[in-house]
């Protein structure tokens, strides 16, 4: 249902840095790019997060209400990229949590401000 999301950058290198060590904890690792926008996931084909500096040229903004949320594959893994994710320069937007039965996550603003959640979601 989704080919690719994407969040805007002001320093690419600096994104790329913060995203190829936090999505090698989940599998994750760049698999296409061009000078402006590189395309992380787990196989081509699959799903995608694309991190650019804007088309247009104008300076990125981060969206208020949007959120990339990347599956931590349980409560530890989640723990674990939310550690890693502030160990990598990011900042507290929610420390995890078992918020409902089936929701277990955490949340971090990315070295430019972009929301990321770290989930781990059970049947209910």
């Amino acid at each position: 249902m989704l080919a690719y999301s994407v969040i805007g950058a002001k320093d690419l290198p600096r994104a790329q840095a913060f995203y190829n060590s936090l999505l090698e904890l989940v599998g994750g690792k760049e698999l296409m790019g061009l000078d402006r926008i590189k395309f992380y996931g787990t196989d081509a084909g699959g799903a995608m997060l694309a991190v650019c500096t804007p088309a247009d040229g104008n300076a990125q903004s981060c969206g208020n209400g949007q959120q990339i949320a990347i599956p931590g594959g349980s409560p530890e893994g989640v723990d674990a990229l939310y550690n890693k994710a502030l160990e990598l320069g990011a900042s507290d937007a929610g420390a995890p949590e078992q918020a409902l039965p089936f929701f277990y996550g955490g949340y971090v603003r990315d070295p430019e401000g972009n929301k990321i959640g770290f989930v781990h979601l059970t049947p209910a």
